[in-house]
This record gives C-alpha cells, sequence and structure tokens, in this order.
C-alpha cells in the first residue's frame, strides 16, 4: 500500500508540487449544512507489512525499537484518552482503557520479542502476534471475549504505524479552530469519540450513505456530512481547501473565490431558513382539514435531551441506545444506563419517551465484532443478541424499569420478526423487575412494551402481535433495507434505496390497519419521516405519530399545518396504485406541490437545510 507511506500535508497547508484544481466528488447528503476549510485525511487501517529477516546481531536493536514503540503508543493512548474526556467526557473516554492495558501487558511483548529472537523483524513479529491473538478472539462465541478484537486492531495500528515509520491518525492532531473537514474510508467507534468540534466542522467518507449509523451520529452531532464518496481519502493528500455540502451531498476541491463566496452565500440562506423554521416549534401540528398528528423527536445522545426537549417535540419516539455501548470495551453497568435513560425521561418532563433496547450489529458499529459474520445485517444482532445473552439484556431492562419512575418511559423492541420474541422479552422483563424487587430498588412495574416493525415479516404478520404488545413504531431505515433487499449503508445502491417503492406503502398501509384494528399507538420513527414529501405520504397513509430528527421538527410541524390530510390521502391512495418509485414520486410531488404552494426548500420535497 504505497499511499500510506506518504506523509500528511499540515492542515491548512496546500499539498506541494500539487497546484490547485477544482473537481467535484458526489456523495450522499448526510449533515446538511454547508463548510469551507482545510482537509485532514485519516486512515485508520492496518497496514501491510513486508516479510523481513534480521540477523542475530540485529536482534537486540529490534527488540529496542518494540520497547521504544510500546512506550510511545502508550504515552500517545494517555494524550488521546485526555483530550478525549475533556471534549466528549469520561464515559467516552473509557474505550482507550482496554488499549492501554493491552500495551502495558508483559506476556504480549514477551510474546512478540520471542518472534523476533526468530529472526523475524519487529513490525512482521508484531503483525504475527497480533494476527493470531484476533483470530483468536474473533472465535469466541462470548460477547465480552469478542469485544477484545477492535481493542486489538487499534493497537496493531498504532504499534505497526510507529515501526513503519508512518504518521499517527489520531483526530485529536487537529487544532482547535482549524475548521478542518475530516475525510476518512469509515468512522470507527474509536475515531467517533474523538471528534472535536472545535477542530473538525464536517465529515467525509468514502463509505457509507444517508440512513447509515454514521449518518445518523453526524446529524446527531449537528456536523455536515456527505458520504458514500467512495474514492475521497485516494483523491486527497491532506491540505487542500474544499466546500463540503452537506445539503446536496458534494465535496468541491481547490473551489474558485467565486464558488466559495456563492457556497457562502448558500449558507446564509441556509441560516436564514432554519431561523424561519423556529417560528413554527410551539405550533399545534394540525392539518388545514383539522386532522391532528403528533410530532416526536429521535434522541441518540442524552447529552441531546435538553435541546431536543426545546426543539418543539412531544416526547421521543426513538431513544436509540447502542450509543451507550458504541466502542465501548466494557458494555455499561446498570446504573451508567439509568442515569442515562433518566436524564432523557427528566428532560421531556411528563411526555412519553421511547426507549429502544440495544439494536447492536449490522451497520451499528457495536462494541463487540459482528462483522466478523458472513451477511452481519442477516446475522446476530438487536433483539437476537439480546434474548441470546440475558444478563445484559437483563441489566439493561432493570435500568429502564427504574427510570420509568421519571415520567412516561416505554420500551421498545427492535428486529421483532416472531411472537417468541415478544414473549421471550416479557418473560426476562418480569426477571428484571422481580430481581428489582428482592434488591428492595424503586421502580414503575407497568412500563408499556412496544416493538419495532422493520422487516417484512413483521408486517405482514403484525396482527399477531397485537394482543401482546402496547403499541407498534415502524422503523423505515430497515423495512426500506430487507423489504428491497438493499444494503442501507452500501454507496453503490444508494440510489436503489428508495422508501417510496409501492411495496414499502403498502406494506406500511397493512401495518396502519391493523393498528387501527387494535386501537394501539403507532409512531414512524425512520429517516423516512423527516422528508417533507414523504411526511405528506405518511399523513395520507393514515399515520397520526411521526418521529424526526430534532432539528427537523418545527419543519414537519409547518408541513403538517399547510396540508390536509384529506389532499394526503387521496396522494397516498393514488401512490398505492402507481407500479414504480418513480412514478409514486411523480404523483406525490404533483399533489404536494398543489397544497404547500410557494416554499421552494418545503416545495421541492428535500430536507430544509436545518
Amino acid at each position: 500500500m504505497p499511499s500510506r507511506r506518504k506523509g500528511r500535508t499540515p492542515v491548512g497547508r496546500t499539498p506541494v508540487g500539487r497546484t490547485p484544481g477544482q473537481r467535484t466528488l458526489t456523495g450522499e447528503p448526510a449533515g446538511p449544512g454547508i463548510v469551507v476549510g482545510p482537509v485532514y485525511v485519516m486512515r485508520w487501517e492496518v497496514p501491510e507489512v513486508r516479510h523481513r529477516i534480521i540477523d542475530d546481531d540485529e536482534v537486540p536493536d529490534e527488540i529496542a525499537r518494540l520497547h521504544e514503540a510500546f512506550a510511545h503508543a502508550r504515552e500517545r493512548l494517555g494524550h488521546v484518552r485526555a483530550r478525549t474526556e475533556e471534549h466528549a467526557g469520561p464515559e467516552e473516554a473509557r474505550i482507550f482503557d482496554a488499549q492501554i492495558l493491552l500495551l502495558e501487558d508483559e506476556s504480549l511483548r514477551t510474546e512478540v520479542e520471542s518472534h523476533i529472537r526468530q529472526n523475524f523483524a519487529a513490525e512482521k513479529a508484531f503483525d504475527l502476534v497480533m494476527l493470531e491473538h484476533r483470530q483468536h478472539f474473533a472465535r469466541q462465541t462470548h460477547a465480552k471475549m469478542r469485544e477484545r478484537v477492535n481493542d486489538l486492531t487499534d493497537v496493531q495500528i498504532r504499534i505497526l504505524s510507529l515501526l513503519l515509520g508512518l504518521p499517527d491518525h489520531d483526530p485529536v492532531d487537529v487544532p482547535k479552530g482549524a475548521n478542518a473537514i475530516l475525510v476518512t474510508h469509515e468512522l470507527t467507534p474509536s475515531l467517533i469519540v474523538q471528534l472535536d468540534r472545535d477542530a473538525i466542522v464536517g465529515i467525509a467518507t468514502d463509505s457509507g450513505t444517508r440512513t447509515s449509523h454514521v449518518a445518523i451520529l453526524a446529524r446527531s452531532l449537528g456536523l455536515p456530512a456527505v458520504l458514500g464518496l467512495r474514492d475521497a481519502t485516494a483523491r486527497l493528500v491532506g491540505g487542500e481547501r474544499v466546500v463540503l455540502d452537506g445539503t446536496l451531498g458534494v465535496l468541491v476541491i481547490g473551489p474558485t473565490a467565486a464558488q466559495v463566496t456563492d457556497y457562502r452565500r448558500r449558507a446564509h440562506r441556509e441560516a436564514e431558513v432554519q431561523a424561519e423554521m423556529r417560528q413554527f416549534a410551539g405550533v399545534d401540528p394540525v392539518t388545514r382539514d383539522g386532522v391532528r398528528v403528533t410530532i416526536f423527536a429521535n434522541v441518540d445522545l442524552p447529552e441531546e435531551a435538553e435541546s431536543a426537549a426545546q426543539s418543539g417535540a412531544e416526547g421521543v419516539g426513538l431513544m436509540r441506545t447502542e450509543f451507550l455501548v458504541v466502542g465501548r470495551s466494557v458494555i455499561p453497568d446498570e446504573d451508567e444506563q439509568y442515569r442515562a435513560y433518566a436524564r432523557v425521561v427528566d428532560a421531556f418532563g411528563g411526555r412519553p419517551v421511547i426507549v429502544r433496547t440495544f439494536d447492536v450489529g449490522g451497520d451499528k458499529l457495536p462494541a463487540t465484532t459482528y462483522a466478523s459474520e458472513p451477511n452481519p445485517f442477516l446475522g446476530w444482532r438487536a433483539i437476537r443478541m439480546c434474548l441470546d445473552d440475558p444478563e445484559l439484556f437483563k441489566t439493561q431492562l432493570r435500568a429502564l424499569l427504574r427510570a420509568g419512575l421519571h415520567g412516561d418511559l416505554r420500551i421498545m423492541l427492535p428486529l421483532v420478526v416472531t411472537l417468541d420474541e415478544v414473549r421471550q422479552s416479557r418473560t426476562l422483563l418480569r426477571e428484571a423487575a422481580d430481581e428489582l424487587t428482592r434488591r428492595g430498588t424503586p421502580f414503575r412495574a407497568d412500563v408499556p412494551l412496544g416493538v419495532m416493525i422493520e422487516t417484512p415479516a413483521a408486517a405482514v404478520s403484525a396482527s399477531t402481535f397485537s394482543r401482546d404488545v402496547d403499541f407498534f413504531s415502524i422503523g423505515t431505515n430497515d423495512l426500506v433495507q430487507y423489504t428491497l433487499a438493499v444494503d442501507r449503508g452500501n454507496a453503490n445502491l444508494a440510489a436503489r434505496f428508495t422508501p417510496l417503492h409501492p411495496a414499502i406503502l403498502r406494506l406500511i398501509r397493512g401495518v396502519v390497519g391493523v393498528a387501527d384494528g387494535a386501537q394501539l399507538e403507532l409512531c414512524v420513527c425512520g429517516e423516512m419521516a423527516s422528508d417533507p414529501l414523504m411526511a405528506f405520504a405518511l399523513i395520507g397513509l393514515g399515520l397520526r405519530q411521526l418521529s424526526v430528527a430534532p432539528r427537523s421538527v418545527a419543519l414537519v410541524k409547518r408541513i403538517v399545518t399547510m396540508v390536509s390530510a384529506e389532499a394526503a390521502a387521496a396522494a397516498a391512495t393514488e401512490a398505492l396504485d402507481a407500479p414504480t418509485a418513480a412514478m409514486v414520486e411523480q404523483g406525490l410531488r404533483r399533489r404536494f406541490v398543489a397544497e404547500v404552494g410557494d416554499a421552494p426548500y418545503i416545495r421541492d420535497g428535500l430536507p430544509a437545510p436545518v
């Protein structure tokens, strides 16, 4: 990998020997906003190590080189941990504790030294030992054993980079105020927790799409992002000036002065639109013909709770809990989880807060190494993992039951496909309650339990769940993925990820019918609800609860007040009979424009730049 040996150009400087030239890379818009700044390229991957044999008299020097690399990496990790704790918090910084312990492990160092004494160069000896350790832990069936693979990989990258003379790769190198654009192949857990928003103002990646977990996280952090650029890391060396447009999904390399002026003018207009939208945060979301639509917020991080509560949301339709375990070497204990859930419930002061149990696996960047599975999206993830690891699941359930005392908390199960999974979950919920009772710990016993409808199986058989659950929620991101057999995180398939496919609309309409018949509350909490055109379609299909990103609450409220439910129903009826997604969109757009009139950022059927 020759490109790995290139030095990294300091942030803010034009690469030597390269004349700035305009190029435009197109990807997926993942986090709205426009920023201008220098590129910071990060390549976080295990480098290739060639086989190198050393003479006997070189052995002492190679062992000394190994010790020096371990000491430097240990010092470096201490610095990274301190910086992460400073701007992300102590819980997030703990991701590095296991890596520091690895570097202090004398047995690991001794094992590498034994290979060096067999005349392997230090880098090759270390590479071989780490490969053996990673393979060993990846084969383990117990989650806590498999958790070690991510830490081993990160340590392997650090030590090999030092032994091979490659640059360090931590975003903590970016100085505050640099206003840099982070460009990387994929955003990993250990990179996510280091992001300093005082230094990095935008994200661009080779992989991913707007419905992938990285995109959801970028929007939670409030960072403009463009994903799915495919080869941005190969085209950039670092230091180039770029414009990142997360609203339209483009990265302009070496923009002209006129282009920068135009983009900044657009950014200013987007800020004006954002201000215009804020005035609708407090409006009552009632359609022109008197139908009320409840607008909830999705919450990804406990730290978002207070600001989300001020967005105008009437509660939380989806609190994602996997961020509590993303990249962590140790699953958070019951008390830490309880504090996180209680914080969100407290922030919403009695309004409903629906908390989804751990949905790790697939593209959720879990602490454990699900990526070693042949097909992680169809593998050991979400409710399957929780039911197979009851102690982990009951720890979360106990924390949720305790947090239920703070307000209207509700529990939601992800990726359920059979009634057996619901009943097994209820059994574990009762066991968790019994354990709290024996401990004398206060909790709420009547916490409602619901399911996410996010597979064709769950949608088609929704009626089988109706007597055993208290509510339904449709997760459109995965429902589209599984129905259309399109990987939501695959940039090559982004154009085929079409939520307006007739099959999706028919499945949603069927679930609405079941919920209405069983008198169950039903909400849509996927990305589909945040898109104006799709929100119009969902209202027409009979949805009366939508959960969106906090930044989209005011926008969706505005849409609700501009349309009539009758017109939306007519549009949805027509869409259900359309043979293709393109024809669905064409018909919906025609009726939508007739409803909203001259409001370009809404009329065009695109999320407003907020």
